[in-house]
């Protein structure tokens, strides 16, 4: 399971991680994710978007819409497939 999810783009973990979470009303995982994003966009070279992302959150639900492209995704892959091989059997 957790080749197959290594072998698909940081954007197609996103939104099949989002869509189950969703899906699946998680909202434990929404929250970590949410929590992640700053580390995130830190690790991606974007510090004052994640101190912005700390002093907002309308700005974290943003961003957890739009984490799904670039270096963001990226930095977020473990969790994605972290959570995603737990959860699909």
């Amino acid at each position: 399971m957790v080749e197959e999810l290594e072998t698909l783009s940081s954007k197609e973990l996103h939104d099949r991680a989002i869509e189950r979470a969703v899906r699946h009303l998680d909202v434990g995982f929404l929250w970590r994710l949410l929590r992640a994003i700053p580390a995130a966009e830190a690790v991606a070279g974007h510090p004052d978007q994640a101190e912005a992302d700390v002093s907002h959150l309308s700005s974290m639900l943003n961003e957890l819409v739009h984490a799904g492209g670039g270096d963001v995704a990226d930095a977020l892959r473990p969790l994605y497939i972290d959570y995603l091989s737990r959860t699909d059997s």
